[in-house]
């Protein structure tokens, strides 16, 4: 793939993979970036997954020839991007290995103290890069910007001065590997890919967005998913990373998460549904924790700005997936939301207080005045409770 006149695409898909980071399904497969500069001097940025180093190694192969490569930049050492340096230091002795200090740190950790010694053990080896340090490989100069924990402590991303190219590392990434058409276009897995392994980071996120706004970008050159190339897509994605890592609300809507023994929780949670939609609920997507896919279900707390939690009092605790789901929840920072309850206990309803004391860290979350004790069943009484419930959610809609 050609990015520019003298920037190639070199990275891999990745069909065989079913559990990204070991949690998060990838149906459509993944995408490992990796990216050539063919300048006066020859660099590459980041490396791809362990599996896939002979595949990477052939793309550059095929681009350069015999050539020898001058630098190799390493932004991020997370080993999907990071794997295949001790390779590309063996295959490439005379490169320059461009990396934060911390970075560096890090192939000890990965690599072992022998290859540091022997690969990038040299001083006139390592170039060690920080904020507001340049390269220059003949036409490009490349600027470098730290961007610590987007998502990882020795990120750094890269601009190309000369062909206004951000080179973003994990940011704006998406699931997916780039050789299948997405169907939902690149928002759905863009923001499951951000809120599940960015979204803790928020804070971090908008630094570096403050950041990329002093620069005119024409290009986003990430390490996960598409380039994005025409100014529509690239003010779109930045308009979204601002919309999630500001914990926004990003869709009028209201996400009920539930987990059911035999049915009665479900039976109150699709109830609701239907309660909300006669009183003019936008848009209302209703998850059950035990069986859906957990991190789209995330995902939609996040994206919607209010949530309704369903379950049964378990061991005088909450069910298990609940806990999870909640637990995923504050990992990520959870906030500024309205919050409903419903709770299921048939001697000893325990449920609703267990979840609301796990949230109450949270910030700016807004608790509904009218939640929903159920036992066993529905009855009257909790029918009655769970239309209170709707016409409180209501007014989220009418407010708004």
């Amino acid at each position: 793939m050609q990015i520019t006149e003298d920037i190639k695409y070199i990275g891999v898909n990745d069909h065989e993979i079913d559990l990204f980071e070991g949690q998060y399904v990838v149906p459509q497969g993944m995408a490992y970036n990796s990216y050539l500069v063919k300048d006066e001097k020859i660099l590459v940025f980041d490396t791809v997954d362990r599996r896939f180093g002979d595949e990477w190694l052939a793309n550059i192969k095929k681009e350069i020839q015999d050539a020898k490569i001058d630098y190799l930049v390493v932004q991020h050492m997370e080993p999907d991007h990071s794997a295949n340096i001790a390779r590309f230091a063996q295959t490439y002795p005379e490169a320059k290995i461009v990396a934060s200090n911390q970075a560096f740190t890090m192939m000890k950790q990965f690599f072992g103290q022998e290859f540091a010694d022997k690969c990038i053990g040299p001083v006139e080896r390592r170039v060690v890069i920080k904020e507001g340090d340049t390269l220059t490989t003949g036409r490009h100069t490349f600027a470098f910007v730290a961007a610590p924990m987007v998502h990882w402590p020795e990120v750094m991303v890269t601009y190309d001065t000369t062909d206004k190219i951000l080179f973003s590392a994990d940011g704006f990434g998406k699931f997916g590997a780039n050789d299948v058409v997405d169907p939902e276009g690149w928002d759905c897995e863009a923001r499951r890919y951000y809120i599940g392994i960015v979204g803790k980071y928020g804070v971090n996120t908008q630094m570096l967005l403050k950041k990329a706004a002093n620069l005119e970008i024409k290009k986003i050159c990430p390490l996960h998913g598409p380039v994005l190339s025409t100014e529509e897509e690239i003010a779109h994605a930045i308009k979204q990373y601002n919309t999630w890592s500001s914990y926004a609300v990003e869709t009028p809507g209201l996400l009920i998460a539930y987990t059911s023994v035999y049915g009665h929780t479900k039976e109150a949670a699709l109830k609701l549904k239907e309660l909300v939609l006669a009183r003019g609920c936008p848009k209302v997507a209703v998850a059950d924790l035990a069986r859906d896919d957990q991190p789209e279900a995330v995902e939609d707390a996040f994206r919607y700005g209010a949530l309704v939690l369903a379950t049964t009092t378990y061991n005088m605790d909450i069910f298990p997936w609940m806990r999870h789901f909640i637990d995923h929840l504050t990992e990520r920072n959870y906030q500024s939301r309205f919050v409903g309850f419903i709770e299921n206990g048939s001697w000893a309803p325990n449920a609703m207080k267990v979840m609301k004391g796990m949230l109450e860290k949270s910030k700016n979350l807004t608790f509904a005045q009218n939640n929903v004790t159920i036992r066993g069943a529905l009855d009257p009484v909790s029918t009655q409770q769970l239309t209170a419930l709707a016409g409180e959610l209501a007014n989220l809609w009418k407010k708004a």
